[in-house]
C-alpha cells in the first residue's frame, strides 16, 4: 500500500505537495441550541460527544466536527445526518479538493489543542482555525492514505469494543460471585448466618479515617525527593487498581499536619467521583478529599477487599448512603463504617480473587491486557499517519 502511495507521488506531485489553509477547502460553521425539536434518532454533537436524539438533522453530509471549547482535542468524523450544539463547529468541506475522512485524520495529526486561544475554559475560533494548514495532495493519493490509517483505526475500535465487553463479563462475574445473599440481618433472621460466610461492617474489620489538609497547601509543596508523597486524584490512572507514584511531595512538617497512610492501605475519594478504591503502593499523605481504610488484614485479603468495594452492590450502597452538601453527595467515615461486606473464609476469598483478577488483568493492566494493545495499535497508527502525512511541500 505504502509503495502504491508512493508510486502515485512520484506521477502526480513528484515536485511537492501544497499545504492549503483550512479556509480554501472547507467552510466552519456553527452549531446552534436544539431544544424545542421532538425526540428521534439523529444525534445531538456537543464537546464531548453525543448528548441525546433528536427528529431534525443540522446537516447531512460527511463531516469533521471540530469543538469550539471545552475538550478542543477530541475530534468526530460523522457521515450521517446530525445536530450540533454551539460548543462544536461542524465543516462544509469541498470534496473536489479535499475526502472528508482525510481531513479528519490531516487534523488530529495537527494537534488542534496547541492553538487554544483562552486562559480558562480552552477555546477554539474560526478565524485561528481557518489559517491552519494541511497537506493537499490529489485525491488518489488522498484516498490511499485514507485506506491504510482507516485499517489501524478499525482494529483499535475492535479492540475498544472487545474491551468493552470483557469490562461487563468482569463486572457480571464479580457481583456474581460476591452476591452472598443479604447481610447480617437477614443471616440472623435465618439463624445467625452460616459457617460459609458472615457480615461485618467495615468499621468492625478495619480503621477508617478522613485525610488532612496543611493549609495553604503551596507552603508545604516541596522540590525535595525526599519529601513525603502528596497524593491527589489527579495521581491516579485511569481505571487503575494501585496508586504508585505522585506528582507532588510535602515537606515533614506538611505531612504532620495531614494524613500520613502507608503502601498496602487503601483510600477512597469521598466527594466528586466518590467511593472508587485505590491500594497503595507507596506511603505517603491524603488531603481532606480522601478517606483511608487499613488494618484489615486479620478479616479480608487486600484483593478480595478491592474487589468487593468496587462491586455493584457495595457501589450502590456507598451512593445510597451519601450524604449531600448542597448538589454534591459525599462520603464520610461514618457511612462507609456502616457499610457491611460479606467475609467468607480465606480459602473461598483467594477462590474469587483468582478469578476476578484474571478479568481484571485482561481488562486494566497497561502492561499486559487489552489496554496495552489498544495502546500499541494507537502508536502503530500515530506512526503511519505521521510518516504518511509528512509531504515535501510544492515551491512556487
Amino acid at each position: 500500500m505504502k509503495n502504491r502511495i508512493s508510486k502515485y507521488i512520484n506521477t502526480l506531485c513528484p515536485d511537492g505537495v501544497k499545504y492549503k489553509e483550512l479556509h480554501e477547502i472547507l467552510t466552519i460553521k456553527n452549531g446552534s441550541d436544539y431544544k424545542g425539536f421532538g425526540e428521534g434518532d439523529i444525534p445531538v454533537y456537543g464537546s464531548g460527544g453525543i448528548m441525546t436524539y433528536i427528529d431534525t438533522f443540522a446537516y447531512d453530509k460527511p463531516t469533521v466536527l471540530i469543538p469550539r471549547k471545552g475538550s478542543i482535542d477530541k475530534l468526530y468524523y460523522v457521515d450521517t445526518p446530525f445536530w450540533n450544539v454551539d460548543t462544536v463547529f461542524y465543516t462544509e468541506i469541498d470534496i473536489t479538493k479535499a475526502i472528508p475522512r482525510y481531513v479528519y485524520h490531516c487534523l488530529l495529526r495537527e494537534h488542534l489543542e496547541q492553538y487554544n486561544t483562552a486562559g480558562g475554559v480552552p477555546s477554539l475560533t474560526q478565524k485561528v482555525l481557518n489559517k491552519v494548514k494541511i497537506p493537499v495532495p490529489p485525491i488518489e493519493i488522498q484516498r490511499e492514505i485514507v485506506k491504510v490509517l482507516d485499517n489501524f483505526t478499525e482494529l483499535t475500535a475492535e479492540l475498544t469494543a472487545e474491551l468493552t465487553a470483557r469490562k461487563k463479563q468482569y463486572e457480571y462475574y464479580r457481583d456474581l460471585l460476591l452476591d452472598f445473599g443479604g447481610s447480617r440481618q437477614t443471616d440472623a433472621v435465618h439463624g445467625g448466618g452460616t459457617s460459609e460466610c458472615e457480615w461485618r461492617t467495615l468499621g468492625e474489620i478495619a480503621t477508617i479515617v478522613r485525610g488532612a489538609s496543611p493549609r495553604p497547601i503551596k507552603n508545604f509543596v516541596t522540590d525535595d525527593k525526599n519529601g513525603v508523597h502528596w497524593i491527589k486524584i489527579g495521581d491516579v490512572l485511569p481505571d487503575s487498581k494501585y496508586i504508585t507514584a505522585t506528582q507532588e511531595r510535602i515537606t515533614p512538617d506538611g505531612a504532620a499536619k495531614s494524613r500520613f497512610v502507608h503502601k498496602g492501605d487503601f483510600i477512597l475519594s469521598n466527594s466528586m467521583s466518590f467511593g472508587r478504591p485505590y491500594i497503595l503502593q507507596i506511603d505517603g499523605c491524603i488531603h481532606d478529599g480522601w478517606l483511608s481504610i487499613s488494618d484489615f488484614e486479620d478479616y479480608v485479603s487486600s484483593d478480595y477487599l478491592y474487589h468487593i468495594l468496587t462491586s455493584g452492590q457495595i457501589q450502590q450502597e456507598m451512593k445510597k448512603r451519601a450524604s449531600f452538601g448542597g448538589a454534591v453527595q459525599n462520603l464520610n467515615s461514618d457511612i462507609v463504617k456502616a457499610i457491611e461486606i460479606p467475609i467468607p473464609k480465606k480459602s473461598e476469598q483467594d477462590r474469587i480473587v483468582s478469578i476476578l483478577d484474571r478479568f481484571d488483568k485482561l481488562c486494566n493492566d497497561i502492561s499486559e491486557g487489552l489496554p496495552a494493545e489498544i495502546e500499541a495499535r494507537r502508536k502503530q497508527y500515530e506512526y503511519y499517519r505521521d510518516k504518511l502525512l509528512s509531504f515535501e511541500e510544492v515551491r512556487t
